[in-house]
Parts: structure tokens; sequence; C-alpha cells
């Protein structure tokens, strides 16, 4: 059994995993408003990517006699002036989420739980992976974005995302 500080942190990543499928849907239907289609396909794409991470958590703490108990999940309510906030916005997310999962490995290392720590590594090699992508499409958005033929050209390229499960995450 985990202990209790542990699985109500790992339940709150739980719901919070949900929340950023839910923003992420939300960058996408912008974008789509925006015509933006694979500015909208990469965030629906990221959407599933978090849904999963969910998952995994939620399997996790079901396998160690855990009752995972959901809150609600809070309307995004972000307001965008252009076409770049979205991607600042998921960038400061990614950090964020980043700092809650290092903050459940930091409880889980004080407690000497090996096990959720282990559990955790996988997040957070993908945290960095995360926040890497955000920084990325940022970065190009804000170096050649602006320019009508390259929006179009890092549209493309977005559109060309595939969702994939991950194969090597904690099973699910």
């Amino acid at each position: 059994m985990l202990n209790e500080k542990i699985a109500k942190l790992v339940i709150t990543q739980v719901n919070k995993e949900l929340y950023s499928a839910y923003l992420y849907l939300d960058f996408a239907n912008y974008y789509a408003d925006e015509g933006l289609d694979g500015f909208a396909h990469w965030y629906e794409v990221q959407a599933q990517e978090e849904r999963d991470h969910a998952m995994m958590m939620r399997r996790y703490l079901i396998d160690n006699g855990i009752r995972v108990v959901f809150d609600e999940i809070a309307k995004p309510d972000k307001k965008f002036a252009n076409t770049t906030d979205p991607l600042k916005a998921g960038y400061e997310h990614e950090q964020f989420v980043t700092s809650l999962i290092n903050n459940i490995y930091a409880e889980a290392f004080a407690i000497k739980d090996f096990k959720t720590m282990q559990f955790l590594d996988w997040f957070i090699k993908e945290q960095g992976e995360e926040e890497k992508n955000a920084e990325d499409m940022l970065k190009k958005m804000e170096l050649y974005g602006h320019d009508a033929k390259g929006l179009y050209s890092l549209n493309q390229e977005l559109l060309a995302r595939v969702y994939a499960p991950s194969t090597t995450g904690p099973a699910m």
C-alpha cells in the first residue's frame, strides 16, 4: 500500500493531467478557429498524451490498492491576443507540470518510497521532452511564424505529427 500523502499527491496529479488534456484541447479549438489546422492537430495529439499520463498514474494507484477520486476539471480561462500566446501558455504549463511531478518525487524520496520514485522516473524524463518540444515550437513561431510562408510551413510540419501511445512508459 502506498503512503497516504504520496497517494493524495498522485491522485491530484491524475486530475492535473486530465486538466492538461482539457487545456490543450482548448488550445486546439483556438487554432482551429484561426484556420491553423496543423497547430490544432498538434495540440489534439498533445491532449491524447496527457490523457495517457493520467491513465498511467491511475493504473499505478489502483495497482497499489488506492481508490482514485476525480475532481472537477476546471474550465480553461486563457484568452489569446495572437497565435503565439497559446504556445507561451503551453510552455509555461509544461514547466508547472514538471514542478508538480518533481514535488511528488521529492516527497517519495523523503520517505524512501523507491517504488514510486522508480515509477516517476519515466515521467521526469517525459517532462524534459515535453518542455523541450513546447520551447522549440515557441522558438520556431517567434523566428518565422509571423511571416505567411513561414507560418504555413510550420503549420504543415505540425500537421504531420502522429499520435503514438507510449511503449516505454509505465504500464497502463
